[in-house]
């Protein structure tokens, strides 16, 4: 390996969207031994009548994350070999569907695929609401929650429902292929839309009403319980190591920090991000803007997402013909860059909106005005999240690809009136997923792990006065552009 390790080796794994990485860490200081990373195939779907579906679908087959995750593995050489644990954490929400033999009956659906967004609609209205929806699954379930996307699959693909055997979330998939056994954890399962948070348990009346057997879902975990065994021969991990019970993406980051309630989070990624740990189950938040979901190790982990993010103003700069830190301040325009539709605010069929132009309007302004609209979502969607455990001067943790942009940091200090804290730490659901199996090795709380290797700490960035100017016309843009938004 190079590196004498103090304790024993465990891994962590980042299955998302774009690519599968592999940490093996030193469970007890936290340090990096060795690393692999393996792309991923994202393609756009067509309709079961061979239409386009214009950029609403978004699919993978899941077999390239099982490929993607030896790869990544292969290149951790040695050190894989002698790891005592493994945690899959994986994005969250994606649909997959496997047949008696446990092969794949189709690419899985994926978080960002909107186009189940009539389905959404329909159990919305069958169900008493959106308010009734989030008392009881603890979110509104958005065109991106799993639930929503098995019922499109019913309606539109009913073949390849009728051949599902069995239901997974992508690190559900994973985990199951690593250990031969049908498990995940409370956290990716309170963002299906079919768990209760009340009762810690599958709601069959709503697995009854979209026709799934509840036999066809895996065991939910406790907190701390392990999944089984490596039983996986073709992957070069030792036989009989720990494979721990996994969790979703954003569960798996809040363990790699090692949160506690009352500290604020900022993601910057391919999507955003905001969320913060809290001891008391949320009441559920009937405008859908905030998940209630459930963390990976018995507490809270409320959340809103936004699909626009780091991408989005790429696109924008790469439009422009500028750089992503070719931004100039002052001007009046205002851009939502909702490129891709929209979670966070629920407006899934829109597209970028532009307001304000003047002639004097420069292109960096333009630049700036998006990442001000992505930013101005997420943080909406905070003061949603935030309650009394979080100080109105607490500093935001800001991570993802984004944090390292000096233009991201900027403009989330301007919008948002608080200090950020960039950690040193990266691949932070990686880490998470390590903590969550050295925990599990150790008889440990993953989080306190996760402190103890000091994953927080970083850069430090003091608060600037709110531009409150620059909000409110964002407000009221998102406000009166409804009709445009597909509101």
């Amino acid at each position: 390996m190079g590196t004498q390790a103090a304790g024993p080796l465990v891994i962590g794994v980042d299955s998302s969207t774009q690519s599968t990485k592999a940490l093996v860490v030193d469970a007890a200081t936290g340090e990096v031994v060795a690393r692999g990373q393996a792309p991923h195939v994202v393609t756009g779907g067509t309709a079961a009548d061979g239409a386009d579906l214009g950029g609403a679908g978004k699919e993978s087959d899941p077999e390239q994350w099982w490929r993607a995750l030896g790869e990544a593995l292969d290149q951790c050489g040695d050190a894989a070999r002698e790891a005592a644990a493994v945690s899959v954490g994986g994005q969250q929400h994606g649909l997959v569907t496997l047949d008696a033999s446990g092969r794949p009956v189709r690419p899985a659906l994926l978080w960002n695929d909107v186009r189940s967004a009539p389905q959404h609609r329909r159990l919305l209205a069958e169900h008493g609401g959106p308010a009734a929806w989030a008392r009881r699954v603890g979110s509104v379930p958005l065109p991106a929650f799993t639930v929503t996307k098995w019922a499109w699959l019913r309606e539109h693909e009913p073949a390849a429902a009728a051949a599902t055997a069995a239901v997974r979330l992508p690190h559900d998939y994973l985990t199951e292929r690593l250990s031969g056994e049908a498990v995940t954890d409370r956290g990716d399962a309170s963002g299906t839309g079919w768990w209760s948070p009340a009762d810690e348990a599958y709601d069959e009346e709503i697995l009854g009403h979209i026709g799934l057997d509840p036999k066809a879902l895996p065991r939910v975990a406790l907190p701390g319980e392990a999944a089984g065994t490596v039983q996986a021969g073709e992957l070069p991990l030792p036989q009989g190591a720990l494979v721990a019970a996994g969790t979703g993406d954003n569960m798996a980051a809040a363990l790699g920090l090692g949160l506690r309630p009352g500290q604020p989070v900022l993601s910057l990624g391919t999507s955003g991000t905001v969320y913060a740990v809290s001891a008391r189950r949320p009441a559920g938040d009937p405008t859908g803007t905030v998940a209630g979901f459930a963390d990976a190790r018995g507490d809270w982990l409320p959340l809103a997402c936004t699909l626009n993010c780091t991408l989005a103003v790429d696109r924008v700069a790469a439009l422009l013909g500028l750089g992503r830190e070719d931004v100039e301040p002052g001007g009046s325009a205002v851009m939502l860059p909702f490129l891709d539709g929209e979670r966070t605010p629920d407006l899934p069929q829109a597209s970028g909106l532009l307001h304000g132009l003047r002639h004097d309007t420069t292109r960096g302004q333009l630049l700036q005005a998006a990442y001000d609209g992505a930013v101005f979502a997420l943080l909406q969607a905070l003061e949603r999240i935030v309650d009394e455990d979080v100080p109105a001067d607490a500093p935001l943790l800001l991570i993802g690809g984004g944090a390292r942009g000096n233009a991201w940091r900027d403009t989330v200090r301007r919008l948002s009136g608080r200090p950020v804290v960039v950690p040193e730490a990266r691949e932070l659901v990686a880490l998470g997923a390590a903590a969550q199996a050295a925990g599990l090795l150790l008889g440990e709380d993953p989080a306190a792990v996760a402190r103890r290797w000091g994953t927080a700490r970083g850069a430090e960035y003091p608060a600037v006065p709110c531009d409150t100017a620059a909000r409110e016309r964002l407000a009221q843009t998102l406000a009166a552009g409804g009709p445009l938004l597909g509101a």
